[in-house]
């Protein structure tokens, strides 16, 4: 069986907003749901939505960065990752700013991992996570200055079977870093393949191009 995701379409009556904030803004929908077209109301965020990068170098190592997290008050090893919040920015061009931002890399290659919902039952956020080979250091004078809880980043390189027994063994939780991890892990092990950098995404929430 081919499992798909597929697009649903319920009547919306009222869409109403309760708070508008940069990176998401608070909704309520009323909308009708079934055969009997019950009136249902949800809460939730609509997001931004964002993309990350999984660097791994010649020895198959992945770079993580260690970053805090004030909501889940904990210091968290993720992967470079950023907001789609540049108007226009195909998501791919998103990836390789933040990959020179957060890590201060470029990549000659690069592939679509994965792409996920990060909590479907209460927002709209959509990340792609893309791989990023044929690494190099960007030069000195380019580099980001990073600010705020970035500042202290702490890019790390990782052997990729010790990132995996990390995400198994529940080390370390950031989303975007276990589907990366865990998407890589099946491509090396033959259990899935690598996607264009550019594939088509139909169903992303904010209709952003590859």
């Amino acid at each position: 069986m081919a499992l798909h995701d597929s697009p649903a379409q319920h009547p919306v009556d009222t869409s109403v907003i309760h708070h508008d904030a940069r990176l998401f803004t608070l909704v309520e929908d009323a909308f009708r749901f079934g055969a009997e077209q019950q009136t249902l109301r949800r809460a939730y965020f609509k997001h931004l939505g964002a993309v990350a990068v999984l660097p791994v170098d010649e020895q198959d190592r992945v770079l993580l960065i260690g970053q805090y997290r004030h909501p889940v008050r904990m210091h968290l090893w993720e992967v470079p990752a950023g907001l789609l919040d540049v108007e226009g920015e195909p998501m791919l061009e998103t990836a390789q700013r933040e990959l020179l931002e957060e890590a201060d890399l470029r990549a000659e290659s690069w592939h679509t991992l994965a792409d996920y919902y990060t909590s479907p039952g209460a927002s709209d956020e959509a990340i792609r996570i893309y791989l990023a080979q044929g690494l190099s250091a960007v030069p000195e004078a380019e580099l980001h200055a990073r600010e705020a809880e970035e500042s202290e980043i702490v890019p790390t390189w990782v052997p990729l079977a010790e990132a995996v027994d990390a995400v198994l063994s529940g080390r370390i939780h950031n989303p975007s870093a276990v589907v990366g991890i865990l998407a890589l892990h099946a491509v090396r092990t033959g259990a899935g393949t690598l996607r264009d950098a550019r594939a088509p995404w139909a169903d992303q929430p904010r209709g952003i191009a590859p």
